[in-house]
C-alpha cells in the first residue's frame, strides 16, 4: 500500500515536534521526516539552490536527532527520519552511535535519508571541500555500516581512517538503517545509490523523476541487486499542484515505483501549519 508522511522543517516557531508526532499517529500517517543544517554562514557566498534569497527558517533548524527522539518516544508505529542528514557535518563515529541510538530507542523505526549539502561555505566549516563531498559522504556511509555490522570495527579509506574500535549500541534493524539518498537526479546518482544505499529520496518538481528510476533499475540490474529491494521515497510540494492536481500527480508518482509519498509542511506558523495538516488528511483519504 502507498505510504503517506511528512517532511518538515522543525524551528523554534513550529508545532512543536511531540505533538505532531503524536497527532501524525492519530491520523494514521506513516512517517515524520526532518531537515538538518549545523549552522549557515553569514557571507552568503553560495546561492541557495531554488534562487532568491536565503529563507529565513534556514537560520533556525532545529537538531533533527533530538527532535525525531522525542517523536519515537511519544508514539508506537510511527517511522522516523532524516531528510536529511548532512554526512559532511557528522564525524562518522559519532554519527554511527547517534543514530544506532536513535534506531533502538524506537524500536527499529529510524530512516536514515542523507546527502552531501549545496552550501560550500558550510561544509568548509568542518572541514569538507564541496569537491569532495559525495566521497566523504560514501565513506563515512560505508564506516557507520562496519561500526553497526561488526564488534570489531575498522576502516581505512582516503577520509575516513581508523584502527578496530568497539562501539555500541547497535542497531536493531540488521546492517543498520536503511540508507535513502537525497540525492538529484544527476549523472553519479545511480551509482551512488546502489552502490551504498538502500533508497532514493529526490524532491518532485526538482528532480527528474522518472528517468531517475529508470537510471536506478538499469544500474541495479548490471551489479545484479534487486530493484525490488529499493525504498523509493519522494517529496511532493502540495502548494505545487494544489489539492486535485496533487492526487493527480501522486497516481503518477505510484504508478513510477514510488512507495512512499513525502508531503512537504512548510515551517510556518502553527495555525497555518494546523491548516494544512487538515488538507494532508483529506488528501491521504482520497489516494487511497
Amino acid at each position: 500500500m502507498l505510504q503517506f508522511g511528512i517532511v518538515t522543517i522543525t524551528t523554534d516557531a513550529s508545532i512543536s515536534t511531540v505533538e505532531l508526532a503524536r497527532w501524525m499517529e492519530a491520523h494514521d500517517f506513516e512517517s515524520l521526516f526532518m531537515g538538518a543544517h549545523s549552522h549557515i554562514p553569514t557571507s552568503r557566498r553560495t546561492p541557495f539552490p531554488s534562487g532568491g534569497a536565503l529563507p529565513e527558517i534556514y537560520k533556525h533548524f532545529a537538531d533533527p536527532f533530538i527532535e525525531l527522539a522525542a517523536a519515537a518516544a511519544v508514539t508506537e508505529r510511527l517511522k522516523i527520519g532524516t531528510s536529511v542528514c548532512l554526512m559532511t557535518e557528522h564525524h562518522p563515529i559519532a554519527l554511527a552511535k547517534t543514530v544506532a541510538n536513535l534506531d533502538r530507542l524506537s524500536r527499529g523505526r529510524f530512516l536514515f535519508g542523507i546527502g552531501a549539502g549545496w552550501n560550500v561555505e558550510e561544509m568548509a566549516n568542518h572541514g569538507v571541500e564541496f569537491k569532495d563531498r559525495w566521497k566523504v559522504a560514501r565513506e563515512r556511509v560505508l564506516a557507520m555500516r562496519a561500526i553497526w555490522t561488526n564488534a570489531e570495527a575498522e576502516f581505512h579509506g582516503q577520509f575516513v581512517n581508523f584502527d578496530p574500535i568497539w562501539c555500541w549500541p547497535k542497531p536493531v534493524q540488521a546492517s543498520g538503517p536503511p540508507v535513502l539518498l537525497g540525492v538529484g537526479a544527476t549523472k553519479g546518482m545511480p551509482k551512488r545509490v546502489v552502490e551504498y544505499g538502500d533508497g532514493w529520496m529526490p524532491v518532485d518538481g526538482l528532480d527528474d523523476v522518472a528517468a531517475g528510476v529508470a537510471a536506478i533499475r538499469a544500474e541495479a540490474a548490471r551489479v545484479g541487486r534487486s530493484f525490488a529491494d529499493f525504498d523509493l521515497s519522494v517529496l511532493a510540494g502540495y502548494g505545487i499542484y494544489g489539492a486535485a492536481g496533487t492526487e493527480r500527480r501522486i497516481t503518477e508518482l505510484a504508478a513510477l515505483g514510488f512507495t512512499r509519498i513525502l508531503l512537504v509542511l512548510d515551517a510556518v506558523t502553527p495555525d497555518k501549519q494546523w491548516r494544512r495538516l487538515e488538507q494532508f488528511v483529506s488528501l491521504m483519504k482520497q489516494c487511497r
